[in-house]
């Protein structure tokens, strides 16, 4: 993915609206990357500086240029109303009404409830994993306990069997009834 990061830094340098950047998290970016939320490497965000999100697209040059094509550059904002629809124009009147105290309260418990709903999930993902890993075990137990119980040796026998049944009919050409075998 390196190269085609720094192909896709190398196409916008020269932007006056647009930065692709990369930072090392492990030295001295450390501390931004903990502001900014980046829990595993390599980590893509994208957006306002002050409001960043997950890039979850694909890894590729094209890919990655392609979101940058049609997601980088001004967008709807404080900065920017005149790139916003009549909806978010009275969302940010409402929030511009607020006072800071409340905006900080607001975007806090919105974060809880983020932070919950994802922790709700991993505990959920959890239980499925720990009821597919009993699950998987009652299956091996159960096909471990039947082959055990003489199934290798049965088909043995039967591929035995079949083998002298099919010797007697090619030593008997002719005879049609062969019930007796």
């Amino acid at each position: 993915m390196k190269p085609d990061w720094d192909k896709l830094m190398e196409e916008y340098k020269d932007s006056k609206t647009i930065l692709i950047a990369d930072v090392d998290c492990t030295t001295s970016g450390k501390e931004l990357c903990n502001e900014i939320g980046v829990r595993g490497y390599p980590t893509i965000k994208f957006g306002d500086p002050n409001n960043l999100e997950d890039y979850k697209g694909g890894r590729t040059f094209k890919d990655l240029k392609k979101h940058a094509d049609e997601n980088l550059g001004p967008s709807c904002g404080p900065d920017n109303l005149d790139l916003c629809d009549d909806e978010k124009k009275a969302a940010i009147g409402k929030f511009v009404a607020m006072s800071v105290a409340d905006l900080d309260t607001f975007i806090d418990e919105s974060t809880k409830k983020m932070e919950t709903a994802e922790a709700d999930f991993k505990k959920f993902v959890e239980g499925l994993q720990k009821q597919y890993e009993e699950e998987n075990k009652k299956k091996d137990e159960t096909v471990e306990e039947i082959k055990n119980s003489g199934l290798r040796l049965m088909n043995l026998v039967a591929a035995q069997k079949r083998k002298e049944r099919a010797s007697v009919f090619a030593a008997a050409p002719g005879k049609k009834d062969n019930k007796e075998l």
